[in-house]
């Protein structure tokens, strides 16, 4: 991001123009298989997604056996080597995707960080694990902290963690996951409010169900409140009801989801006055008032408030608020009733 200022009145402000990081968060949507992990990719890639985000972890280090999902995450997880496999591929095949990894255990820390990813992110389960927390500071990467569901005392445990270790750059990621969440349980507005109490900035990563309009509203929605980051779950297919698939847009609707951003991301502009666009010159040219001739003017008679009046017309010159330099002076031609007056009437 980078920033110019402007004058406004007597104040310096920041001229900001960003583009909004558009996260794909694939989450367990391979379902193990190395085919629909490269497929998942390759559909972030043409879409324009900023960052790819993979969950890497050691089970037998993240979860205890007597979780009901124990069972199923066993089947689709990938060893270490098939990682550095899949990091390589996509390094090598989708040079513009940055790769973000969301981390559930210290153990796997370090091989992880060997890999040459660009982020990491962190998950709620991890605000209280300084095991975690120290590791991923010292990485020195940038660092996406979800505090979805957290009180503030265990965001500040880790923000505080995370800052005494020099970590990266901290994004605080807001949302939480419920297949599928509610729009109503949201709380948009709390995501800025924790963004100015930390003074970080801040994302929103999205959990709508993905069969709703809310999957794409709702995002929208949360631009309006200032997040640098957004996240979106992508799948190959939703219609096959697979692991994480309840909130994961399909490659075509994750591609409009980005144009989506893009578009409001320009919608959004700048927070000081600026040169008026093509478009806004048109449209001044259609809407604005200009100073017309009320009647016929013979050459050489006086332009009074008589014989002027104020209307929209074919082009835009004299505004009323300059009628001072039209008053008293005297036609050099005569001119025709509802005639835009210019400088080239008057002696």
């Amino acid at each position: 991001m980078t920033a110019t200022y402007t004058q406004c009145g007597d104040k310096n402000i920041p001229m900001t123009k960003k583009q909004t990081l558009v996260v794909a968060e694939m989450a367990c949507s391979h379902e193990g298989s190395l085919d629909l992990m490269h497929t998942i990719s390759q559909a972030a890639h043409e879409a324009k997604a900023d960052i790819l985000q993979l969950q890497i972890w050691a089970l037998s280090h993240m979860m205890s056996p007597a979780r009901k999902e124990y069972g199923l995450l066993e089947k689709i997880e990938f060893s270490y080597e098939q990682w550095t496999e899949i990091v390589q591929a996509i390094r090598q095949n989708f040079k513009r995707l940055k790769i973000f990894v969301c981390v559930y255990e210290h153990n796997s820390l370090d091989f992880i960080n060997g890999l040459g990813i660009d982020g990491y992110k962190l998950n709620s389960s991890d605000l209280t694990n300084f095991l975690v927390l120290d590791k991923v500071a010292s990485f020195n990467l940038p660092v996406h902290l979800s505090v979805g569901a957290s009180s503030v005392s265990e965001i500040q445990f880790a923000v505080n963690r995370l800052r005494e270790n020099n970590a990266g750059a901290i994004t605080l990621m807001y949302g939480h996951q419920n297949f599928p969440t509610e729009p109503a349980t949201v709380n948009l507005e709390y995501m800025r409010s924790l963004g100015q109490l930390f003074d970080l900035p801040y994302g929103y990563q999205d959990h709508c169900d993905a069969d709703d309009e809310s999957a794409f509203w709702l995002p929208a929605t949360s631009m309006g409140m200032g997040p640098s980051v957004i996240e979106k779950h992508i799948t190959h297919d939703r219609s096959l009801n697979g692991i994480d698939h309840e909130s994961a847009l399909n490659p075509d609707e994750f591609a409009k989801f980005v144009e989506m951003v893009r578009t409001i991301d320009a919608a959004k502009g700048e927070k000081v006055p600026r040169p008026f666009s093509e478009s806004e010159t048109k449209y001044r040219e259609f809407q604005k008032k200009t100073i017309v001739a009320k009647c016929q003017i013979r050459a050489g008679e006086e332009i009074t408030s008589d014989n002027i009046c104020f209307m929209r017309a074919e082009t835009l010159n004299f505004t009323p608020d300059r009628v001072s330099e039209v008053l008293g002076k005297k036609a050099s031609s005569a001119i025709s009733p509802y005639e835009v007056l210019t400088n080239q009437h008057f002696t």
